[in-house]
């Protein structure tokens, strides 16, 4: 089984004792059985530090990845990883981490750009809510050759203590022959979650990355509007659980791409 961090290197809400800005790193697993911390001041705060720390923290027992939240923290982060030769993973959801920052009253939220339009050479031709009931939901996709499959093991239904007639909703998009070309660029974005957004025009906006914002889809219709407020429903009741599809066409036969999200 793949060893885990969830790993923060930031500005400190403290300063040392002559004023100075201190740097705090702040490495746990996702249990936080695993818990290590270091100080630096801001002039040594740079990969080398970081790589000497990570070794520190090893023990002799490097990482497989190391997850990282913050997107002011992953560049050293990742030039560290390079040096150790350890896989570094822009990842939103390192709730442990995140738990142990909230309890020690550090900043975690992180400001959004506005989101942005979808390409115009990805555009599918039409798209639609979905559910798929929990139960069937990874058998569905596991026998198929489809190009692209993003199904974690923490996501899976199962896994999250879902019951297996909980509905999860979801978007299918059909792309005709730009499906392939959507999904694999869908996959080099990291979907993290697809949320409904009421505005004028309402739409359906894309969260990818760390902090990167597509508008997926837009809609005026009144009728779209009342299944996408059902869809936010039925994500409250499947622990934010939800998934997007890209297809050729409505058949039912080929899927080219298939993500699990979750808000």
């Amino acid at each position: 089984m793949s060893l885990v961090w969830q790993a923060d290197f930031y500005r400190s809400p403290h300063k040392d004792a002559a004023g100075h800005t201190l740097w705090e790193l702040l490495i746990c697993d996702s249990t936080r059985s695993f818990e290590y911390t270091a100080i630096c001041l801001q002039s040594e705060a740079n990969a080398s530090w970081l790589t000497m720390q990570f070794q520190q923290a090893a023990n002799g027992k490097l990482p497989d990845i190391i997850q990282v939240f913050r997107p002011q923290s992953l560049s050293l982060i990742e030039t560290a990883g390079e040096n150790l030769g350890v896989k570094v993973v822009p990842h939103r959801q390192t709730v442990a981490l995140k738990e142990w920052l909230t309890q020690k009253q550090y900043p975690i939220a992180i400001d959004k750009p506005p989101p942005l339009p979808l390409p115009e050479n990805l555009w599918g031709e039409e798209w639609r809510f979905a559910t798929i009931p929990a139960g069937d939901l990874v058998d569905l996709f596991s026998d198929r050759p489809i190009p692209i499959v993003s199904m974690p093991e923490s996501l899976q239904p199962l896994n999250l203590g879902l019951a297996s007639t909980v509905a999860i909703p979801g978007v299918v998009i059909f792309g005709g022959r730009r499906s392939l070309r959507l999904a694999q660029w869908l996959q080099s974005v990291n979907p993290v979650s697809l949320e409904y957004i009421a505005g004028a025009p309402d739409g359906l906006v894309l969260e990818a990355g760390l902090v990167d914002r597509w508008i997926l889809v837009t809609f005026e219709d009144t009728e779209v509007t009342a299944a996408a407020k059902v869809y936010e429903q039925r994500k409250q009741q499947s622990r934010g659980l939800h998934f997007l599809i890209v297809q050729p066409d409505d058949s039912g036969m080929t899927y080219t791409g298939v993500w699990l999200l979750q808000e």
